[in-house]
């Protein structure tokens, strides 16, 4: 059966899938955030067949996620290592991890993020890097980019100047949630 392409849509969700979508290529990357940086270390990590890892180390690097460096001449051996790009997943990774255990961990976690300093348990959220708000729903919307052929993702009937500010019982009701430690 062939597999559909994600490459050309504009829906940079579909994109990013294209690059990542494949469960081995996930896990290829967080055990490359886990310091694993060799073929055999992920062969064993994983214990997926070298066929299938080979083709999915290469359409990492292909996508600019891992690059290659050559750590043995003779017989030419390669490690993998983290781009920018790569480590810019990482953020994925720890909501897949938050998600993960909250919904799929009916025994409890088997792994949980701690604050280094405190030991504290974190749960992370996604925030506006300008602001530093937490995303919650009813507080963000799509429209289309400045890329956009079409407003595909973007809900009909929004603009740019019906965006700019909430309501004022919506920013109260975020505000009262705030105080009351209700967003995550």
């Amino acid at each position: 059966m062939q597999r559909t392409s994600f490459a050309d849509m504009q829906c940079p969700i579909a994109r990013s899938l294209e690059r990542v979508g494949e469960w081995w290529s996930i896990l290829i990357l967080r055990d490359a955030f886990r310091g694993l940086r060799r073929f055999d270390e992920f062969r064993t990590s994983l214990g997926v067949a070298p066929n299938m890892l080979t083709r999915r180390l290469n359409a990492l690097v292909e996508a600019g996620l891992l690059r290659r460096e050559l750590y043995c001449a003779h017989p030419p051996r390669h490690e993998y290592r983290l781009t920018e790009r790569g480590k810019d997943f990482r953020p994925i990774l720890l909501a897949l991890l938050a998600w993960g255990n909250r919904h799929f961990s009916p025994e409890g976690p088997s792994v949980v993020l701690v604050d280094i300093d405190s030991g504290a348990p974190i749960d992370p959220v996604l925030v506006d890097r300008n602001t530093g708000r937490p995303l919650e729903p009813g507080s963000y919307t799509t429209i289309p980019g400045p890329a956009a052929k079409s407003p595909a993702g973007a809900r009909p009937g929004r603009t740019k100047e019906r965006l700019r500010r909430p309501s004022a019982g919506a920013r109260r009701e975020r505000e009262r949630r705030h105080e009351r430690g209700q967003m995550r």
